[in-house]
């Protein structure tokens, strides 16, 4: 017989996988929207490097949660 506590461990653990999944799918479209946005800013290079630095930020905790994530696998 399998304990109540393990169904509990284990649905929690799907809850934060879902978290987490959920969180990398943001954080990649934010980086593609601030990446194109960026191409196409020609008048403003402050504004340009602003959303290019946006988009790296994404991109270390798109890698981040994507570790967290093979971790948790």
């Amino acid at each position: 017989m399998v304990s109540h506590s393990f169904f509990h461990q284990d649905s929690k653990k799907e809850s934060i996988e879902e978290v987490l999944e959920n969180s990398l799918e943001i954080e990649e479209d934010l980086m593609r929207t601030y990446l194109i946005t960026a191409e196409r800013v020609h008048d403003d290079p402050e504004l340009k490097d602003r959303l290019e630095n946006f988009a790296e930020g994404n991109a270390k905790r798109t890698k981040q949660l994507f570790d967290e994530l093979k971790k948790g696998k």
